[in-house]
């Protein structure tokens, strides 16, 4: 529904950050305001009568919501959970740094690590279908006792339950295929324009995904199918290779190695326009995939051949850790590629274009995480009350369980690293928030001590942001080295034998280590689905948990078609559609942008045409631009593409920051000085320092001191209206309000 829009004036439009605020808080138009105390009790007043179309400043002020867009309703957002590997891995893409010299292959080792993901989701099905279930629970008696929905396949042909079980996973592949089919883009109209930016990160909102996303689906499939395939052929040429099996098991692996060399050549996959010749290829490959899964369920069904009824499936074990292996190739691959290409310019951070490495391993690690919590609750499901050291060692593949142990291993010392810089870096975070809040609050009275420090914790927190990139990196390493552990399985070793003769740790130990670790997987499991529900349906709780939602759905699928969908698609096109549509009205538009909210305003402003850049400006506050955007994606944030935000709204351009928001920071220049040097830089001028909080001695109108904001947004400060009034008149309008009617 659109509303009048007043020509000839100026519109505030704003932009939330992952809060997730409704639009009455974005526009701050809140009936009553606080005038004194805090959140727990404080004192309210009305607010003063707002005009019909204008707020405070005498601006039409107007709100863009889309906390809605990444996750939407209940079952999106549990989805979200379900899909995070997938997401993270998305995310890792593009993360890759700016040296274009090993793009395509970075693209590439990204991808084929992506699809690894997939052949994991499936054979962590197939473990519990068809190993679990299909091979050692219908040869018990006890597992069989009381379940009469298995029982009926008891004493079956094994060709039988294994062609029957076989769905399981193949309707898995089927759901999952048919819930990433679901669009980006909800509406054909907020396609962008004609793309008028040389910067990457213009390009988001503007690339047209569906192209890539579908060939990336093909291909992903058909691995899918392929997998279950392999998993099958394995056991059934286990007790008797037949000319038909080895012939069905090398067209397998020929599909899969399809798979594999289509994801490493990205001039030809990427190609943004649909490609007649190339979506036939991925189609063709694809539905070769799903006919030779027919033919393979039916040689399993009908194949005379004995099977060889071994405690566990054969090939499945050393398929997983086979996969294992593979994955940390690739990352051993990925880190050496990433090292050698990142940024050796003097001042550089060292670790710019390792955070995709990191990203990838964590999603590695958590798809790994899931698939062996799938299977050992199944097996603790199965097994009833065998004690739990029996049922280690007798249940899930030994994969599953090195797995489990190095989760628990790269948690416990990464926990302990972390401590570690805690208490390091606390004198020095300290030592320098000590001078800053000397800075802003000279010759305090005595009764401000203790106000002052806890100003200095909260600054000396904010500082431990830095910190987080190094460790993420140490986490993706050692959950990289967790999933090599897994080859020693290959031998037949336990985690807790080996450990025993090694240091001597009692093997009682590492297992009930093992045990506990599969059920912290299942703790992190519960706890994000419960935090997924309360971030939707409460909104200062998303304020924490939504953000890994919000950001890691910003980015369009590039590496996995399972990942949740890009809502920038949406999101960008249609903020410039609207800036568009209110420039060519008669108005000046100031845009103002909270945290990730300025991060979209950045991408829709390096959209716009230059004869709305003229008429725009830009007030950004709380912004993670430099502080982390351009250290995590240097290939589309860095000094190039904020300069030419900049010149696109003509230097109208100020950002807010504080040294307690452990989030958000300085674009340009961390100066204290308000205002920049005559003939200087014009992007020297951009960032404006906030004090925070306004001061620390309880004002006599109050009870409590003014609070320290850190990283929430706050409308009603006064650097906040000064800034607004400041580029209201560069934009050539009234700085005060209107005049009350008479």
């Amino acid at each position: 529904m659109s509303g009048p829009d007043i020509a000839g004036g100026i519109v505030e439009l704003r932009v939330h950050g992952v809060s997730g605020a409704n639009a009455e808080e974005v526009l701050d138009l809140r009936q009553t305001a606080q005038v004194a105390g805090d959140r727990s009790g404080g004192f309210y007043r009305p607010r003063p009568q707002y005009s019909d179309a204008t707020g405070a400043h005498g601006l039409t002020l107007e709100a863009y919501r889309w906390g809605d867009l990444p996750s939407g309703t209940v079952a999106r957002a549990l989805g979200l959970v379900f899909l995070l590997p997938f997401m993270l891995v998305n995310v890792a893409i593009w993360m890759r740094p700016a040296n274009s010299g090993s793009e395509a292959v970075v693209r590439s080792l990204y991808r084929v690590l992506a699809l690894t993901l997939t052949v994991l989701y499936v054979l962590a099905i197939a473990g519990v279908a068809l190993d679990l279930v299909g091979w050692k629970c219908l040869n018990s008696s006890n597992c069989l006792a009381g379940r009469s929905w298995l029982s009926w396949l008891s004493g079956r042909p094994v060709g039988l339950r294994l062609a029957v079980l076989a769905l399981v996973p193949a309707t898995a592949i089927g759901l999952i295929w048919r819930a990433s089919n679901r669009p980006g883009r909800t509406f054909e109209a907020f396609r962008a324009p004609e793309q008028v930016s040389g910067h990457r990160l213009g390009a988001v909102g503007q690339w047209d995904a569906e192209p890539l996303v579908g060939r990336l689906r093909s291909i992903h499939v058909a691995a899918a199918f392929a997998t279950l395939d392999l998993t099958l052929l394995l056991a059934r040429i286990a007790s008797g290779a037949t000319a038909l099996g080895v012939a069905l098991t090398v067209a397998t692996v020929v599909v899969l190695a399809a798979c594999v060399g289509s994801l490493c050549a990205p001039p030809l996959i990427d190609r943004a326009a649909s490609d007649g010749r190339l979506d036939r290829i991925t189609h063709a490959l694809r539905s070769t995939a799903i006919v030779l899964t027919v033919v393979v369920v039916a040689h399993v069904l009908a194949s005379p051949q004995p099977w060889d009824e071994r405690r566990e499936l054969p090939g499945y074990d050393t398929t997983l850790a086979g996969l294992f292996v593979a994955q940390t190739t690739l990352l051993v691959a990925l880190g050496v590629v990433l090292l050698r290409r990142r940024d050796r310019r003097r001042g550089a951070t060292p670790l710019v274009g390792l955070g995709g490495l990191a990203i990838a391993a964590a999603g590695v690690s958590v798809a790994v995480a899931y698939s062996a919590e799938l299977v050992y609750r199944a097996a603790d499901f199965l097994d009833r009350d065998v004690p739990t050291g029996a049922g280690i060692a007798a249940g899930p593949p030994r994969a599953y369980t090195w797995v489990i142990f190095g989760f628990l291993r790269a948690i416990v010392l990464t926990l302990i690293v972390a401590g570690l810089v805690v208490v390091i870096s606390r004198r020095g975070r300290r030592r320098d928030a000590a001078a800053i809040v000397a800075h802003d609050y000279p010759d305090p009275p005595a009764e401000a001590r203790t106000r002052l420090r806890q100003v200095r914790d909260a600054i000396a927190r904010a500082r431990f942001t830095e910190k987080l990139v190094p460790l993420a990196v140490l986490f993706g390493c050692l959950a990289g080295l967790a999933t090599a552990n897994t080859t020693v399985g290959l031998l037949g070793q336990f985690p807790s034998d080996l450990v025993e003769r090694t240091i001597g740790l009692p093997a009682d130990a590492v297992t009930f280590s093992i045990a506990f670790g599969s059920w912290l997987i299942a703790a992190i499991i519960l706890g994000l689905i419960v935090g997924s529900v309360f971030a939707y349906r409460t909104i200062p709780f998303r304020r924490h948990v939504g953000v890994l939602w919000d950001l890691g759905t910003f980015w369009p699928r590039a590496a996995h078609p399972f990942a949740p969908p890009c809502y920038a698609e949406r999101a960008v096109p249609e903020l410039t559609r609207r800036i568009t549509y209110l420039v060519e009205s008669g108005n000046a538009v100031l845009l103002t942008g909270h945290s990730h909210g300025s991060v979209l305003l950045a991408a829709t402003v390096l959209q716009l045409p230059p004869e709305v850049g003229s008429r725009v400006a830009l007030l950004t506050h709380g912004s993670p631009l430099r502080r982390l955007y351009a250290r995590l994606f240097p290939a589309y944030i860095d000094d190039a593409a904020l300069h030419d935000i900049g010149h696109r709204v003509g230097w109208r351009w100020v950002n807010l920051w504080r040294d307690t928001d452990p989030i958000g920071g300085w674009v340009f220049s961390s100066h204290r000085s308000p205002r920049a040097a005559p003939g200087s830089d014009p992007a020297d001028a951009v960032d404006r320092r906030q004090r925070d909080p306004r001061a620390v001695v309880t004002p006599a109108s109050d009870s409590v001191p003014p609070p320290i904001h850190g990283h929430w947004p706050d409308e009603a400060d006064a650097s906040f209206t000064a800034a607004v009034r400041e580029l209201v008149r560069r934009l050539g309008g009234r700085t005060d309000p209107p005049a009350a009617p008479r």
